[in-house]
Formats: structure tokens, C-alpha cells, sequence
């Protein structure tokens, strides 16, 4: 489990395909502290350590993973949003974020507004119905807060601060992100399912 705070940006070292795809992210985490078998969030999706280097360390997507996220299209020089997995007595400065990402969203728009930048982002129409203004979001491993909604497609602020702190402030229209719902705008969705 994560909190959508994201402690350091990687970079793609290495990419290999052995069967799944083996992903060697460098990092400025110390070695010394990532265990085998640690979770790791990876622009929002939970990965397991198999490796560890001095400065770096491996994870494995299986082909489920790959087809419900961005990694298929990640390239060695790619940057990517790491955070660490919650500790009891952490700090939760965003949401329970899980790491299990819904869908993949695309960048619609991106508008300066003051030093800020509002982001609209279009998602899969299938899962429009667990957004709402002050609602939460996890967009490639980050805890934004949605502002408003219009169809499949919202709009949320970020700050300079989350600009520099993550891969956000090289965003483009066009990109694709992780998208992981809030586990409780599902669990409200479900009780109001008909049986």
C-alpha cells in the first residue's frame, strides 16, 4: 500500500525480456534499504524488487501488467515516479493508493494557471462513474485531487512543487498515465450496483 507521495524519480536503466519484462530502474534510494521481495511503486504500479544494485534496482511485469498499464511502452531514459511501500507510523499526506493501476488515461489538455498547471485527462468511459470533484486519483503513482468532471474526461491542479517532485512537469497532450481509481469511490460504486 502507498500513500501517492512520491519520494524520487527514477530513470529506465535497462529492459529486458526473458519471458516477462525484467525493468532495472536507477534510483537514489540506498541500496542498503531495499529488501528482495519489497514493494515499490513505479509510476503508480506496484512492482516487486528481484535485483538490487548500488545505485538501482530490478523489477518484473508480468504480461497482465503490461496490458493494463503504460510499462509495454516505457524505454531505457524513461523517468518514473518511485515511492516506497507505507509503513505503520508513516505519514499519509495523499490516499490509499494500492499500486493496482484500472486503466491507462491519456493527457487532453494541459492550461498554465498562475504558477500552477491544470491537467484534463480522458479516461475509459467505463470508468467515468468513480470520479467526482474533491474526489481523489492516483495518476501514475500520484494522490491529485480531481477538480472537476465532465464526461470521461478531468481536470485536476498541480502545484510547482508536484511539478518538480514528479514526471508531471514534462507532461504533454497526448501522454498516456496509470490510472488507479480510489478504493473508495469503488466500494460506494459497488453498494449502489443492482444485483
Amino acid at each position: 500500500m502507498f500513500t501517492g507521495i512520491v519520494s524520487d524519480i527514477g530513470t529506465v536503466r535497462a529492459l529486458e525480456r526473458p519471458g516477462d519484462l525484467r525493468l532495472t530502474i536507477a534510483t537514489a534510494y540506498d541500496p542498503a534499504s531495499i529488501a528482495l521481495g519489497a514493494s515499490i511503486a513505479c509510476s503508480g504500479v506496484c512492482l516487486t524488487v528481484i535485483a538490487v544494485a548500488a545505485d538501482a534496482f530490478t523489477v518484473s511485469a508480468s504480461a497482465e501488467t503490461l496490458a493494463c498499464t503504460t510499462l509495454g511502452d516505457w524505454r531505457v531514459g524513461q523517468r518514473v515516479n518511485l515511492e516506497r511501500a507505507l509503513r505503520v507510523g508513516d505519514e499519509l499526506g495523499g490516499h490509499f493508493v494500492f499500486g493496482h493501476v484500472d486503466a491507462v488515461a491519456t493527457v487532453h489538455a494541459i492550461t498554465p494557471e498562475g504558477e500552477s498547471r491544470r491537467i484534463v485527462f480522458e479516461a475509459p468511459a467505463g470508468l467515468a462513474r468513480y470520479f467526482a470533484p474533491k474526489g481523489s486519483v492516483a495518476l501514475d503513482g500520484v494522490s491529485l485531487t480531481i477538480n472537476e468532471v465532465e464526461g470521461t474526461r478531468f481536470g485536476v491542479n498541480l502545484i510547482p512543487h508536484t511539478l518538480t517532485a514528479t514526471t508531471f512537469g514534462q507532461a504533454r497532450p497526448g501522454d498516456r498515465v496509470n490510472l488507479e481509481i480510489d478504493m473508495l469511490a469503488r466500494y460506494v460504486a459497488r453498494l449502489f450496483e443492482k444485483p
